[in-house]
């Protein structure tokens, strides 16, 4: 794959044993790998941490959030735990931020009120403190008075994990990369960059000066019916957990529906997701996610 891709790099779930990340990241190192991006849940994984573990373990490769929330993070305690990880990964430290979803929420007492707002304001504090600049900023959601980091680090590059076209737009306008999402279809990533494109151009910009890692699912199996039952399963449980991409990927929002009355939305059970996933047809899984042997897999990447 790296003869035909300019970068490749990994992703870790929420759920992935860190032991196993360790030994996945020394790996991916090794073979010439550019990055990997920790996903976070606020159940499950503190990515921050989990970016230090990693960084322990290899010397070279890029380590980034994909993605942690600003809504529960003081913005001045997020620069300064990334002014950390630059000195801890020498410069390899990457923040991606988003605005959390759906139930997860409300579940746990965050009003997502004015998400673009509230990702302006912290992109452009943070930008400024890690610029070394005394910082004063009243804003709707972000207030700092007088504020310099002691220590400036080497280089923080800020993603936003944007998966709405209007998020995309202020990510190309003020952020240094967009982090694109997985299990999004072909269309859907085309749209993407034409808002990234258009951002940019409202700050100077050209669509090459944003940085665009894109996220991506695969189900790898030499046998091709048990590659797409772990890809149905997977479809399955994002369509029920987060409908939202579903929407933006032009799925039909009868499948959509079906499989959220199936499942009963977000969390849901073993047994719910086994008889949703039955309702996710293959190729609704083949539009999102790289699937089958190797080749296949190839191709599709």
């Amino acid at each position: 794959m790296r003869d035909t891709i300019e970068r490749i790099g990994l992703y870790f779930t929420a759920s992935t044993p860190l032991a196993d990340e360790l030994n996945y990241a020394r790996l991916a190192e090794k073979n010439g790998f550019n990055s990997i991006w920790q996903g976070e849940s606020r159940t499950s994984r503190d990515s921050t941490i989990s970016i230090a573990a990693l960084a322990t373990a290899t010397k070279r490769i890029k380590l980034g959030t994909g993605v942690l929330h600003t809504w529960t993070r003081n913005v001045v305690t997020l620069a300064t735990t990334f002014t950390t990880l630059d000195e801890l990964t020498d410069g390899r430290a990457c923040l991606g931020i988003g605005v959390l979803w759906e139930p997860m929420a409300s579940k746990i007492g965050v009003v997502r009120r004015k998400p673009l707002q509230a990702m302006r304001e912290h992109v452009t504090v943070l930008k400024k403190l890690f610029k070394g600049e005394e910082v004063f900023f009243q804003g709707e959601f972000v207030n700092v008075r007088g504020v310099r980091l002691e220590r400036v680090p080497k280089n923080v590059p800020v993603y936003v994990g944007a998966t709405g076209f209007k998020m995309m737009e202020l990510a190309g306008e003020i952020a240094d990369g967009v982090l694109l999402n997985y299990l999004v279809s072909h269309e859907y990533n085309r749209k993407a960059v034409e808002h990234i494109s258009a951002g940019a151009r409202r700050s100077g910009r050209k669509l090459e000066d944003i940085d665009r890692p894109q996220l991506l699912a695969v189900a790898y199996s030499g046998d091709l019916e048990k590659a797409y039952r772990k890809a149905r399963l997977m479809v399955a449980e994002y369509l029920a957990m987060e409908p939202h991409i579903a929407i933006a990927s032009g799925i039909s929002e009868k499948i959509t529906n079906e499989i959220r009355s199936v499942t009963g939305g977000w969390p849901t059970t073993a047994e719910k997701l086994a008889e949703a996933v039955n309702l996710v047809p293959d190729n609704l899984v083949s539009k999102l996610m790289a699937v089958g042997d190797m080749e296949s897999c190839r191709k599709s990447i």
